[in-house]
């Protein structure tokens, strides 16, 4: 019931109103300027961005488009950077993604977005795991599997600064959030940097610790 109306209310919002970071539906600031009738919103998967499945499965996204005569795709991409590149080309109306990688790739390629829903803040949602020990220090020399140039790149920085390490004393390896728990149950996989609900697959895991986290 509580999840019924968080939804109802964010969908309001969404189409009546032209930290570590907070999640954010982002739109092109000329979306509403035009007229249009149908749309179409990208989402990943994210803790924080999972209700508009259940948005659009229930119903609720449907009821509130008849309400307003429009349409509203909602579609699920399996990779989260891609997810804001397709925004960014114009493939979506909107998508969601955190505030600080709405200033990275949209931004930098000269879309002037809008956020329209700040809905929720990372308490914990992302973190470091490592395998085999509990001490953030011995991740030094490790390869760090993680979306690369993407908040959890920020958080692993983070991390390192509070254990006098930097960026240059572990490798970073760019993977796609759809192939971050498959990797970490290789044997050559041994740190991650990921968000919830990839990031509890991964400590559901024997011998895995969360080192570091965005609380």
């Amino acid at each position: 019931m509580e999840l019924t109306k968080y939804l109802r209310k964010s969908i309001t919002k969404v189409l009546t109103v032209s930290t570590l970071c907070s999640a954010l539906i982002v739109t092109p600031s000329t979306a509403f300027a035009e007229t249009k009738s149908e749309f179409r919103l990208a989402w990943t998967i994210y803790v924080g961005w999972m209700p508009w499945d259940y948005g659009a499965t229930s119903g609720i996204v449907k009821k509130w488009a008849d309400k307003y005569d429009i349409k509203i795709d909602i579609v699920q991409i399996n990779d989260y950077v891609e997810s804001i590149n397709q925004y960014t080309a114009g493939q979506f109306d909107a998508t969601v993604m955190t505030n600080m990688d709405a200033l990275t790739i949209p931004a930098a390629s000269g879309v002037d977005s809008t956020s329209l829903i700040i809905g929720d803040f990372s308490n914990g949602n992302d973190a470091v795991v490592l395998k085999g020990t509990d001490n953030l220090a011995d991740i030094k020399g490790q390869n760090v599997n993680l979306v690369e140039l993407s908040v959890s790149h920020y958080l692993l920085t983070r991390a390192l600064q509070t254990v006098s390490l930097t960026e240059r004393d572990v490798r970073v390896v760019n993977t796609s959030d759809a192939d971050l728990v498959a990797a970490f149950t290789t044997d050559d996989v041994t740190a991650v940097t990921t968000w919830n609900p990839l990031l509890s697959e991964i400590t559901a895991m024997p011998d895995t610790n969360k080192v570091f986290d965005s609380s």
